[in-house]
């Protein structure tokens, strides 16, 4: 006799089934959407753009104004090493302080002095300490002059 077993073949077990998620629907909102506001916008009349001026500049530059200087000048040679001065009423012009002039050539002293509205009224020094002989001296303003003073 021949004895007959049995086999029997299990089935791997089947995972249990995972709990279901329950998704609640959204509701529709309990205030109903205003429906949204229509704007008809009309449109604006633009305004024409204005012309600017166009400024027109003169061919001829204006000259710039001179200036107005008065013009003294000395005809004298006061030797080497010494230097003539002047003193006086006018633009930058004291009694009490000379100021030099420029030498020109040995026997030539000039100086320019700014635009006044009064004569200039002046004498000249040697080295700022000997005073030339004679009246002042005077020159309208805006004036040149060339003078031979004595000492």
């Amino acid at each position: 006799m021949k004895k007959t077993t049995k086999t029997t073949t299990t089935t791997p077990a089947t995972p249990a089934p995972l709990p279901v998620k329950k998704t609640v629907a959204k509701t529709a909102d309990p205030k109903p959407a205003k429906p949204a506001k229509i704007i008809e916008l009309k449109p604006v009349a633009a305004k024409p753009a204005e012309p600017k001026p166009v400024a027109i500049k003169p061919a001829v530059k204006a000259a710039p104004a001179s200036v107005v200087t008065t013009k003294i000048v000395a005809l004298i040679d006061v030797g080497f090493g010494n230097t003539l001065y002047i003193r006086g009423e006018g633009p930058g012009l004291s009694w009490e302080k000379g100021i030099p002039l420029d030498c020109i050539a040995d026997d030539q002293w000039s100086l320019s002095l700014a635009e006044t509205s009064r004569p200039v009224v002046f004498k000249f020094l040697i080295n700022d300490l000997t005073w030339s002989s004679g009246e002042d001296y005077v020159v309208q303003s805006g004036g040149s002059v060339s003078l031979t003073p004595t000492f």
